[in-house]
């Protein structure tokens, strides 16, 4: 099994300028289905080799597509995610970047009533490796296996994956949920999941100073926890009042900080490393427990 994505994923790219187009190809080559996408005045045409639509309404009727992500510019990137919702797709993943928080408050508020997952934005996308991939991630840093992975950072994701990669932990899915103050599917939500998935046997979590998602999903863990975890934070060096380079890592008082983050992980019985290269060590540790 897998979370979110797997070998039966469909998807529509929206937005397929130089970028979408880029990802797209990219997607394809890993054996991701990319069954069609969004172009208003081109539907009826192909571009690349992928069918063009008018509307994602358009799209999921002829291709039975359950997922779509969002290359649109900022501006229209609520409209775009908006539209993908009406059309009932079951898995919308935002990588665009720089979208107003009010676009995502009034995106957040529809999802609560739709059967729509949103993984994003500002965010790497997520791939059950092996089976499909959606979004920018390189793909050659991701093996299969049963180590499920969730992160506030790109980067980060692609550098821990290879590290898990290299020392034979391959991963079941991971989730980059992406780095704004308000996401679709945050931090303690997408450890559920994999807590609840038969594949994963262990989880890694990436979270970063601003806002309290990890506290949260070391909370959910310590009273829900099926498998063992580990953690690491990034941003524990930044000096006080320094502003990071996601809108996400907003430090207030005593809330949002490093110190409460790794607080809250170890006081739930969850190691924390100090630095990316520690983790497959600690997630070894972990499983032999």
């Amino acid at each position: 099994m897998s979370v979110l994505l797997d070998r039966n994923t469909r998807v529509v790219v929206q937005g397929l300028g130089r970028e979408g187009s880029f990802h797209a190809a990219r997607m394809k080559e890993y054996g991701t289905k990319v069954v069609g996408a969004t172009k208003p005045g081109k539907g009826g045409t192909t571009q690349e080799g992928v069918p063009l639509f008018d509307t994602m309404a358009q799209a999921v009727d002829a291709t039975d597509a359950n997922t779509s992500i969002v290359f649109v510019p900022a501006p229209f990137a609520m409209d775009a995610m908006l539209e993908a919702i009406d059309a009932g797709i079951d898995l919308v993943i935002a990588i665009t970047e720089g979208i107003p928080v009010a676009d995502m408050l009034k995106v957040a508020a529809v999802l609560e009533t739709s059967g729509t997952t949103l993984v994003g934005p500002n965010g790497p996308g997520a791939i059950t490796p092996g089976q499909a991939k959606v979004g920018i991630m390189p793909a050659e840093n991701f093996s299969p296996g049963g180590i499920g992975f969730v992160s506030r950072s790109g980067t980060l994701t692609y550098e821990i994956a290879d590290l898990l990669t290299r020392a034979g932990l391959g991963q079941s899915t991971c989730i980059g949920v992406g780095g704004d103050p308000v996401v679709g599917l945050p931090t303690p939500d997408a450890v559920r999941l994999l807590n609840e998935d038969p594949a994963t046997e262990a989880i890694v979590i990436v979270g970063e100073i601003g806002g309290s998602a990890e506290e949260h999903a070391a909370e959910y863990l310590r009273a829900e926890g099926k498998k063992p975890a580990v953690a690491f934070i990034a941003g524990r060096s930044a000096p006080p009042g320094k502003r990071m380079g996601h809108a996400g890592a907003i430090v207030s008082g005593n809330q949002g900080t490093a110190e409460s983050k790794v607080r809250a992980f170890e006081e739930a019985g969850i190691p924390v490393a100090n630095a990316p290269s520690e983790i497959p060590d600690l997630v070894k540790q972990a499983l032999r427990r």
